[in-house]
């Protein structure tokens, strides 16, 4: 998977403010901090409500409404929205397309004990599930 696809659903290098090219350049975004706006760019592309990507994150939709477009979450926020925006990049490419990608986040999924994959993106640990299942799926195992 590409950095660049991870960029790109946050919104590109102007929205981050910041130059993604390697793994130890998340880190570092998660450290200064991802941007309401590009939380909202992520939610547009998972077609997501501001009451439905605050209930994958650790912090309220009121506190989200409450900053500007500029703010940067604190780190622990930050390193999820970075996790979802992972599994959002990883997830286009191996179906080859965001609509297949999407729908497949809401159906349940019998390898992910029977839940929706997209109702795990609220855990770290789900989130490392479902790009675990996302890799299985690319490489034809399925469970």
């Amino acid at each position: 998977m590409q950095l660049a696809s991870i960029v790109s659903i946050l919104g590109g290098k102007s929205v981050l403010r910041a130059d993604v090219r390697t793994r130890m350049d998340l880190v570092n975004l998660g450290r200064k901090g991802v941007s309401k706006r590009a939380l909202m760019k992520l939610a547009g592309y998972l077609d997501l409500s501001l009451a439905e990507i605050a209930e994958l994150l650790p912090i309220t939709e009121r506190t989200i409404q409450r900053y500007s477009p500029t703010k940067r979450f604190r780190p622990d926020v930050s390193e999820h929205i970075l996790q979802i925006a992972e599994v959002a990049a990883r997830g286009a490419e191996v179906f080859g397309e965001k609509r297949r990608f999407l729908a497949w986040m809401q159906h349940p999924s019998a390898a992910l004990g029977g839940i929706t994959p997209g109702s795990l993106l609220s855990s770290r640990f789900g989130t490392a599930l479902v790009l675990d299942e996302l890799g299985r799926i690319e490489h034809g195992v399925v469970s």
